[in-house]
């Protein structure tokens, strides 16, 4: 297999489980008297960039893409409106949740792109790596 599709399905995994970990540490903290909704979203993110083995800022948008659903999803688990709790309810009203929701959901949107375009852990041998840029040379000259 590619080094790439391994990196990718390496991400993923690292995504998926990051996914779990981030969810079940909102409900814990939120049975402490907590609210982090950037927190599934993030641990997502982290758990994908730290399982990479390649950068890739397409990934990092699908990472930020699967988080703001993520804790969106979250939400609606913990806190689904009174009125009706089914998803299609909570998505239809999407826009009557509190700013400090939306907000949550969009800082760890950004936190998972962040860290999920990264690689964390680079297992590849040095020779598959991608060679270091070169540094640019200074333009003025010693006089």
């Amino acid at each position: 297999m590619p080094p790439r599709l391994i990196s990718n399905l390496l991400g993923l995994v690292g995504a998926f489980v990051g996914g779990v970990l981030g969810f079940y540490t909102f409900g814990w903290l939120y049975s402490q008297g907590f609210y982090g909704l950037m927190i599934p979203g993030a641990f997502l993110g982290l758990g994908c960039g730290l399982l990479a083995q390649h950068h890739s800022v397409p990934r990092g948008v699908a990472c930020g893409v699967a988080a703001l659903i993520l804790a969106l999803l979250t939400e609606w688990r913990f806190f689904p409106f009174l009125a009706d709790s089914s998803l299609s309810y909570f998505v239809q009203h999407l826009f009557d949740l509190k700013p400090v929701a939306l907000l949550m959901a969009g800082i760890g949107a950004l936190i998972a792109y962040w860290v999920g375009k990264d690689a964390g852990f680079r297992w590849l041998p040095e020779g598959r790596r991608p060679a270091p840029a070169e540094p640019k040379q200074d333009s003025m000259r010693e006089v």
